[in-house]
C-alpha cells in the first residue's frame, strides 16, 4: 500500500480484485442537443452525443426497478454485474450537467437523488457517508445464482446492501459525491442536494482530519469502521474542491479552513526539481516516492487553478501546472497490436497516457490478479487521457489545445472501435457507444488493473473534456 487507494473496499482495488471481472477467462473484443457542444468541444460531435448515450444507457439498464437509481459502472463482459460504484456516478451527474440538455439535467438529478435516498436509508449508518458502492437492479452471478438485492428492489423499496464488500467509505469517493451534489445544488438551487454535500464534508471532517506532521485528511474507514493510516494526494486534491464549494454556497467560513488544511497537505506533496506531485503518505510523516499516478498530476492544476480562490497567484498555479507536462512526456503510451499483450485489434492504435509510473514497467509475464491476463505496458488509460485532455485545455498553453486534440481524437477512436458487442443489463448498447476504461489489460502499479471494458467514468471523463467543463474548479 502506497498512500492512496486502500485495501479492498477501494473502487479500483475492487476492479483488479478478481471479485467480478473475468470470472474465468479474460475476453476483449476489439442526445441531447448540440447547443452545449457548440459552446466549446475538442471532439466531433457525433462522438458527444454518443458518449451522452451510453451513460443514459448505463442509467437506464434495469427500467422496470423505479425511478431511483444508479447507473451500472462497467458493461456486463466486465464481471460486476449490476455494480454502480458511487465515484462512477458522481463523474456521471457531472458529465450530464456539462451537456446543459434538459435530459442530462433529469438524469442528473435523478442519480444525485439516488445518492441521497441512498445516503438517508442505509441500514447500518445514519452519518452522511455513502458506501463505496451499490448496486443497481437484478443481476446473476457467475454460477447462475439469481442475485435479487440490487439497489432497488422489485417493491419499489431501496437496498443498500453490501454484496462484494461494499461497507467501506473513501473520502475521495465521498469528495466526489459532494462535488456532484453541490454542482446540482449550484445548478438548480435546491437545497436538499446541498444539505447532502453538506451531511458529506462533516462526516469527512470527523473521520477524516489529522493532526499528523503532514497533515491533511485521511484515506476513510474499512468496512469496520477502522480508520485507515493513508493520506492521499489524490483524495486532498478533491477536498479543495469539495470544501471550496461548500465555503462558496453556505457562506461559512470553516470551509475555508478545512480546504486550506487539504490545499497545504497536497503543496507538501510537490517536488520541484521534477515537476510533479508525489502519492500521497502511508504514516503521516514521510512522503511517498514511488508509483507516481497521473490523476495527481492533473487534478491538482484542475483544482488549484480556481478563479474563485485569488490567492493563488498566476505564477504560483502555472508553476504547479508544469505537472501536466510531467504527465504528458513521463507517462506518455502508444498501444497496437505489435505490443506484448495488447488487446488492440490489427491496424489500430492509440496514444495516451498510463495510470503511474508503475505501469511502465509492469512485469509482463504475470497476470495482474488471479483470473486475470497479463499487462500491456502500453496500454492507454482513457479516463486519465481525458483528465490530461481538459487540463491542457484548462491552462491554454501555446501548444496545448493540439496535444489536447490529439488525445481526445485518441478517446474517440476507442469510442468507435474498442467494447463493440457489449451489454449493460444483457441489452445491448448504442452503437460505438461508451469509452472503454483501458485499451488493453493495464496495471496500474496500486494492486489492481484496468482492462478494455465500456466504463461510465472514463465516458464521464471525456464528455467533461469534449464540453470544456472542469469539474474541480470551486
Amino acid at each position: 500500500m502506497i498512500g492512496r487507494q486502500g485495501p479492498a473496499f477501494s473502487r479500483r482495488t475492487l476492479i483488479g480484485s478478481g471479485l467480478g471481472i473475468g470470472i474465468g477467462a479474460a475476453v476483449f473484443s476489439a442526445v441531447g442537443s448540440g447547443s452545449a457542444y457548440a459552446a466549446g468541444s475538442v471532439g466531433s460531435s457525433s462522438a458527444w452525443r454518443r458518449g451522452h448515450g451510453f451513460l443514459a444507457a448505463a442509467m437506464d439498464g434495469y427500467p422496470d426497478h423505479g425511478s431511483i437509481r444508479l447507473a451500472q459502472s462497467y458493461s456486463d463482459q466486465a464481471g460486476l454485474f449490476s455494480t454502480a460504484f458511487t465515484y462512477d456516478n458522481a463523474m456521471a451527474i457531472l458529465a450530464h450537467l456539462a451537456t446543459r440538455t434538459a435530459d442530462g439535467r433529469a438524469r442528473a438529478v435523478a442519480l444525485g437523488d439516488a445518492l441521497l435516498y441512498a445516503q438517508a436509508h442505509d441500514p447500518a449508518y445514519d452519518d452522511g457517508r455513502l458506501r463505496q458502492a451499490y448496486n443497481v437492479g437484478p443481476y446473476t452471478f457467475f454460477d447462475g445464482s439469481l442475485q435479487p438485492d440490487g439497489f432497488v428492489r422489485a417493491d419499489g423499496t431501496a437496498n443498500v446492501g453490501t454484496q462484494f464488500g461494499f461497507t467501506g467509505t473513501a473520502v475521495g469517493d465521498m469528495a466526489w459525491a459532494g462535488i456532484a451534489l453541490s454542482a446540482l445544488a449550484r445548478r438548480t438551487g435546491v437545497r436538499r442536494f446541498l444539505d447532502g454535500a453538506v451531511r458529506i464534508g462533516v462526516w469527512i471532517e470527523r473521520v477524516g482530519r489529522t493532526d499528523e506532521p503532514l497533515g491533511g485528511y485521511k484515506f476513510g474507514v474499512n468496512g469496520a469502521d477502522e480508520k485507515l493510516p493513508f493520506t492521499s494526494t489524490e483524495h486532498n486534491t478533491d477536498l479543495v474542491c469539495l470544501f471550496g464549494r461548500l465555503a462558496l454556497l453556505t457562506g461559512d467560513r470553516v470551509w475555508r479552513e478545512r480546504r486550506a488544511r487539504a490545499e497545504a497537505f497536497v503543496k507538501k506533496m510537490w517536488e520541484p526539481s521534477g515537476g510533479f506531485f508525489y502519492t500521497g503518505t502511508n504514516d503521516g510523516v514521510t512522503v511517498n516516492k514511488s508509483p507516481i499516478p497521473e490523476d495527481t498530476q492533473t487534478w491538482t492544476h484542475l483544482a488549484l487553478d480556481g478563479e474563485d480562490f485569488p490567492s493563488y497567484s498566476h505564477s504560483y498555479s502555472h508553476s504547479y501546472s508544469r505537472s501536466l507536462d510531467w504527465a504528458a512526456a513521463e507517462l506518455a503510451v502508444l498501444d497496437h497490436a505489435g505490443r506484448r499483450n495488447s488487446a488492440v485489434p490489427a491496424g489500430q492504435s492509440y496514444e495516451g497516457v498510463t495510470f503511474s509510473s508503475a505501469s511502465l514497467v509492469a512485469n509482463e509475464d504475470v497476470p495482474i490478479a488471479e483470473f486475470q491476463p497479463k499487462p500491456d505496458r502500453n496500454g492507454v488509460w482513457f479516463e486519465g487521457t481525458a483528465h490530461l485532455a481538459l487540463a491542457l485545455r484548462d491552462r491554454g498553453g501555446a501548444r496545448d489545445e493540439a496535444r489536447a486534440r490529439r488525445l481526445v481524437d485518441s478517446i474517440e477512436r476507442a469510442q468507435d472501435l474498442l467494447g463493440a458487442g457489449q451489454t449493460v443489463g444483457a441489452k445491448a448498447l448504442p452503437a460505438r457507444s461508451g469509452v472503454v476504461s483501458a485499451s488493453s489489460p493495464l496495471d496500474t502499479g496500486f494492486g489492481f488493473g484496468y482492462y478494455p471494458y465500456r466504463h461510465v467514468g472514463a465516458t464521464a471523463w471525456y464528455l467533461l473534456a469534449a464540453t470544456r467543463t472542469n469539474p474541480l474548479r470551486a
